[in-house]
């Protein structure tokens, strides 16, 4: 009669069962607390990431602000108008600019804009302050808008800075932090996984900075100008805005945008674990772009229906290239099957 002891059977926590997983492209086999250790030295680096990405951002505010302020600018200047403009400058500064019904004043200017500068003049033995024409004007009395930031509270300059502290330490810190996760889940995948993971995070990444790189460039600057348009058509002024709302604007902006650009890759990701394919992304194509124009409701900031269309189009863009991925998978497999 055979002893069992002899011939131990093979266990999960074995050396054979151990080897054999690693081999296979993940890390050894851990008792449940050398996780939790793992998992709080994970946390502890990500949250010091976070802080230091905010400490650096808040360092840097007057920096991030010019940055989200460029949008502004293009927008002030490609703005149109057909209506004669009076522009009132003092020094490098433009007081008000208003249109010529409003201000009505002969000049003998024929040019769409009108340049006066508020000077003082000598009349006899005083000083007069008065408006002559502005042979040099400061830049900002090129743009064809004027509209000023300005905080309407002691602590609105406090809350600027916090609000560009969290969204561009968020941001910094972003790759840190996939970085640290990705040390503590890479080790337990096998080769086929981490490879699918690599290529997953690469198209997400090239996906939200896209999403971002075509609202700054692109969206920002359209979106400003048409509300600002819009709030004249309805007879409100649109020369002063809050810079709080301002930054909440661009930073929500932004991020949206960046996020509704993972769409592609939600969709591939279903059509890769075969929970869709190319007859039901097609079958639902309507479906889907009611569901873009949704989802375009929702992450514009102002509502404008201009702009919701505007970043409907490449959602709508990027879902036929889904389908042409997607039916170029399709086609291949086979061909990987008989190989």
């Amino acid at each position: 009669m055979s002893d069992d002891s002899e011939n131990p059977p093979v266990v999960h926590g074995s050396t054979e069962h151990q080897d054999s997983y690693e081999d296979e492209g993940g890390g050894p086999v851990k008792t449940f607390l050398e996780h939790l250790e793992d998992l709080r030295w994970t946390l502890i680096r990500c949250t010091i990431a976070i802080g230091l990405g905010i400490l650096t951002c808040l360092s840097a505010g007057n920096f991030i602000i010019k940055l989200l302020v460029l949008p502004l600018e293009r927008a002030q200047r490609a703005w149109t108008t057909t209506e004669q403009t009076v522009v009132i400058s003092m020094g490098t500064n433009v007081w008000s600019r208003m249109p010529l019904r409003v201000f009505p004043i002969e000049t003998g200017i024929t040019n769409r804009e009108i340049k006066l500068r508020l000077t003082p003049v000598p009349v006899g033995t005083n000083l007069v302050m008065a408006l002559v024409p502005d042979t040099n004007p400061p830049e900002a009395a090129d743009y064809a808008m004027s509209i000023d930031l300005k905080t309407y509270s002691p602590g609105g300059g406090f809350t600027i800075a916090i609000q560009l502290a969290i969204f561009g330490g968020l941001t910094v810190s972003a790759p840190f932090v996939l970085f640290f996760l990705g040390q503590f889940i890479l080790p337990a995948l096998h080769f086929h996984e981490k490879k699918f993971l690599f290529r997953l995070t690469a198209f997400g990444s090239v996906l939200f900075f896209g999403g971002v790189a075509f609202c700054y460039f692109v969206m920002l600057p359209v979106t400003l100008s048409t509300t600002a348009s819009f709030s004249n058509w309805l007879g409100f002024g649109a020369d002063e805005w809050r810079a709080d709302e301002f930054i909440s604007f661009c930073c929500w902006f932004l991020l949206g945008m960046g996020v509704s650009f993972q769409l592609p890759l939600v969709l591939l990701t279903l059509v890769k674990v075969e929970l869709m394919d190319v007859a039901a992304l097609s079958k639902y194509r309507a479906y889907f772009y009611v569901g873009i124009l949704i989802v375009a409701g929702f992450v514009t900031p102002d509502g404008n229906p201009f702009t919701m269309l505007l970043m409907a189009a490449p959602l709508g863009v990027l879902y036929e290239l889904t389908v042409l991925i997607a039916w170029f998978w399709e086609r291949r497999a086979p061909k990987q099957i008989e190989v």
